[in-house]
């Protein structure tokens, strides 16, 4: 009657009809008007929707039933329900309470079937057991991912078996109504039924997205096929107090039940399983632990091979992967370990070229081979070894160390604040260091007027841009001790012992004048470095002294207030 009155009134009563949802659902508006394949397809889908709500509203049969039965018959009907009408309801409320719902429900509806369904066969209720906990474990795993907590992450390989488990529940499920005896063969039909539902439910799609106003199609399409399940579950509790005689199996049905079920309980998890000459990408250059790099020393033996598989197959920057993906996990660990026993760069070449390598010439590098085999990689580098914590030691050492080297040039001259340690700096990539007003931001494009100005012809080793000043190195060296003053006036030359010295102006705008201290892998002074304006805001005077010694090259920094904007070159 409905569909009907769909047809007479308009699409707005229509949609009513064919989707029992009010019809600003799903984006459906009254001005929209639907062409002759929608059409069709709602008033055909109110038609099966209204035949299969009357299987659904049968009334249940009577007999005795003990207290599990009873549960689970109010369990069904409460899922029914639920998928019926009161699912809109609780999706309204915030935080996953209706995927904590359906999880609460379901876990009980399985646990209710293992005790109910006379399984008569230990195996089949334990295959039962398994694949209920797989279904319940992909939506508990949605949850914690609505939820923002801990998700575990699920491969394809993992999600399609997850997928799978769902139909594999209910033809297990479906099994044990046939063995119990109980349920007529409508309510095995409509399970049946249920499992082919979920099956075509892709190729559906697929098919009924290339007609015009598909996705309409689908969605009311589906909407009606998949109350299916429901008339299952539904028949499935009217039908729980049935008494039928159990009959003994012949021998013949008993095998081919222990068939079915093996390969129902067995076949997902065979689909995972790949034959060893073929490319398992177990990890590939766009893993999350490709970029992460952990240390050698933090990972355990048995996830070494896997950090070595993401750096062979890594393509960060645009650049080829070592080896090519069409290479097995097995064979790139293998072509690895070959690398490592190589002689030199040209062997190297050579083992590429054999695997496929879009990249032959480049080789290999120790600390990419080092997880790999590390017994051969850690007799010549044995600090490619290291954990992250002993890399972290052996780095404050070595930085103390160096510091340790460097006096004060000054010890008798006391600055109202001052520092000395060593300045590391890039091999032939630095032009020196920097005395600047980190906070500045008036000083865009300041460091690069200061490099100009540092290779002018005028023999000065200092560029001046402002709140920067740029102190380049006589020498060519990878670091220089360096000590920093500031004074409150301006302290006696001083030049004996010094090979130059120069004074330039410099000013600070917000308060601040420091030299970069060294942050994790970069260039900058092994220890913290004092804020040199010690007046403030304003202009100050910064002169340089440096020299060769016995530790290498040195430099004095002395910074004081000065409004001078004169350089001066006071040796040589």
């Amino acid at each position: 009657m409905a569909a009907v009155t769909g047809l007479v009134l308009g699409d707005a009563w229509l949609w009513v009809a064919a989707t029992w949802t009010p019809p600003n659902y799903a984006g459906f508006a009254e001005h929209d008007r639907f062409d002759t394949v929608t059409t069709v397809a709602m008033f055909v889908s109110a038609l099966v929707k209204a035949a299969l709500l009357w299987l659904i509203l049968r009334a249940p049969v009577p007999g005795p039933m003990n207290r599990q039965a009873t549960v689970l018959r109010w369990l069904l009907y409460l899922a029914v329900a639920y998928t019926l009408f009161f699912w809109y309801p609780i999706a309204l409320f915030p935080g996953g309470v209706d995927l904590a719902f359906e999880l609460v429900l379901f876990a009980a509806i399985d646990v209710l079937y293992l005790f109910v369904i006379r399984w008569r066969s230990g195996l089949l209720r334990a295959a039962a057991g398994v694949l209920f906990a797989i279904e319940l474990a992909g939506v508990a795993n949605d949850l914690l991912d609505q939820l923002d907590l801990l998700e575990l992450p699920l491969s394809g390989g993992v999600g399609l078996f997850l997928m799978l488990s769902g139909p594999a529940a209910i033809v297990i499920t479906v099994m044990g109504q046939w063995r119990d005896g109980r349920w007529s063969r409508g309510t095995l039909t409509a399970g049946w039924l249920s499992v082919g539902v979920l099956a075509l439910a892709l190729p559906l799609n697929f098919l009924l997205e290339s007609i015009s106003g598909g996705h309409t199609v689908v969605w009311v399409v589906m909407d009606a096929v998949q109350l299916v399940s429901l008339v299952w579950m539904a028949a499935t509790a009217r039908e729980l107090p049935t008494e039928e005689r159990l009959t003994d199996l012949r021998p013949g049905r008993q095998r081919a039940l222990r068939v079915a079920v093996a390969i129902v309980a067995v076949l997902p998890v065979i689909t995972q399983i790949h034959p060893e000459q073929s490319a398992h990408l177990s990890y590939s250059g766009w893993s999350t632990e490709c970029y992460d790099r952990p240390s050698f020393g933090d990972l355990k033996p048995e996830e070494r091979d896997a950090m070595f598989l993401c750096l062979a197959r890594n393509t960060a920057g645009g650049v080829p992967p070592m080896f090519p993906d069409s290479l097995s996990d097995q064979g790139v660990l293998a072509y690895g370990r070959s690398l490592c026993r190589a002689k030199d760069r040209e062997e190297q070449e050579a083992i590429l070229k054999r695997a496929g390598s879009e990249r032959p010439a480049w080789g290999a590098d120790p600390w990419e081979l080092v997880y790999a085999c590390p017994e051969i990689i850690g007799a010549t580098r044995p600090e490619l070894l290291r954990s992250t914590e002993e890399k972290e030691a052996a780095n404050d050492s070595y930085i103390a160390e160096a510091n340790a080297k460097c006096r004060d040039p000054w010890p008798r001259r006391k600055g109202v604040v001052q520092a000395t340690a060593n300045y590391f700096l890039f091999v032939d990539g630095d032009h020196g260091y920097v005395v600047q007003d980190p906070e500045d931001e008036a000083a865009e494009g300041a460091m690069d007027r200061a490099v100009d100005e540092l290779y002018d012809d005028d023999g000065s080793p200092i560029g001046v841009a402002g709140s920067t000043v740029l102190v380049g190195h006589v020498e060519d060296v990878s670091d220089l001790c360096l000590t920093v003053k500031a004074f409150r006036t301006a302290p006696p030359l001083r030049t004996a012992g010094w090979e130059l010295v120069n004074e330039v102006p410099i000013v600070s705008r917000s308060g601040r004048l420091s030299v970069p201290e060294m942050g994790d892998g970069e260039v900058g002074a092994g220890a913290p470095m004092p804020n040199l304006a010690i007046a403030g805001k304003g202009r100050y005077r910064l002169r340089v002294y440096v020299r060769l010694g016995e530790t290498g090259e040195e430099h004095l920094v002395v910074v004081f207030p000065g409004a001078s904007k004169k350089r001066l070159k006071v040796k040589p």
